[in-house]
């Protein structure tokens, strides 16, 4: 294996790059390419177009080169400039495609976290079979409510969004009812390091620990657990969702990333095979659940 790379069912993936925030660039910077094709056809430089538009020639260089999104109405005002007006739609369609696969969560959440919700929630009920891996956080369909409030404070103190924690909590254990719906299936895969990193008070963890356990013998779901001895063939750089095979869900500190080319599908479903591989299953893995728990218990302060 070559330093700084992994390969996985033949692809290789960027080690300090991961896939899906490469393909939100491409798709930005072929969205500027093709506007400077436009500019370049209509005899202009950068300098030429910002002008009359009171751009900062920085601006039409930045959105060029894939470093800054253009806004609708930039594209408009683009399209005009060089008499490239009938290409208006298309590009404004590209832009639309860019947004949906790169949603900001301060534009996701400014109405709160219950909506959020409600919009997994619409996806849950479309989905009939659900892979999740989940490398430092536990998922949120096998969250309890305790577990649930101190990921919504963080939310909620990290982007400075409207406070409907109540609202939102409700609304993550409301999706937990799909639990009981047999025509769903569910296959997560945790590290041990999700099971142990102090995400939230000891007592609300060990609630936690299990819940993941009660979880663990519905006949629909499958849980595995990564233990720390074990040896990774393919890394845990991030969590991810994957919804049949339609689309995939990436969450990153500053967006969500809804990815649904057929490679960049077909690309996660390999990783997770190879994750699913790595893991431990039945009573080998709540032996690991409960191995955590001993330990946490351990911190408790006496009474």
């Amino acid at each position: 294996m070559l330093r700084g790379i992994t390969r996985c069912g033949g692809t290789i993936l960027p080690r300090n790059k991961a896939s899906d925030v490469s393909n939100v660039h491409e798709a930005r910077t072929a969205l500027g390419g093709r506007l400077r094709e436009l500019r370049e056809q209509a005899g202009l430089t950068g300098k030429q177009l910002a002008e009359p538009l009171s751009w900062q020639t920085s601006k039409v260089s930045k959105i060029e080169n894939g470093k800054q999104t253009p806004s609708a109405g930039d594209i408009e005002a683009w399209t005009k400039a060089t008499n490239s007006e009938d290409q208006k739609v298309a590009l404004i369609a590209s832009l639309r495609t860019l947004e949906v696969q790169h949603a900001e969560w301060q534009r996701i959440l400014r109405g709160g976290i219950r909506p959020r919700q409600n919009s997994l929630a619409e996806l849950d009920q479309k989905t009939r079979l659900f892979r999740v891996f989940e490398s430092t956080v536990i998922p949120g369909l096998l969250q309890t409510a305790e577990y649930a409030r101190a990921r919504f404070v963080e939310s909620i103190r990290i982007f400075k969004v409207p406070n409907d924690i109540n609202e939102a909590v409700e609304g993550r254990i409301k999706r937990q009812d799909i639990f009981y719906r047999p025509d769903k299936r569910f296959h997560f895969i945790l590290t041990e390091a999700a099971l142990r990193f102090r995400m939230c008070a000891l007592p609300v963890m060990l609630g936690q620990l299990d819940r993941l356990v009660s979880v663990s013998v519905l006949p629909n779901v499958k849980l595995g657990i990564i233990g720390f001895e074990t040896q990774y063939a393919a890394s845990p750089w991030h969590g991810f969702w994957i919804y049949d095979e339609e689309k995939v869900l990436v969450e990153t500190y500053s967006a969500a990333l809804n990815l649904a080319q057929p490679q960049e599908v077909e690309l996660y479903s390999n990783v997770f095979s190879e994750l699913a591989a790595a893991a431990s299953y039945g009573r080998s893995a709540r032996a690991i659940i409960t191995r955590v728990m001993d330990d946490l218990a351990d911190h408790l302060p006496e009474e």
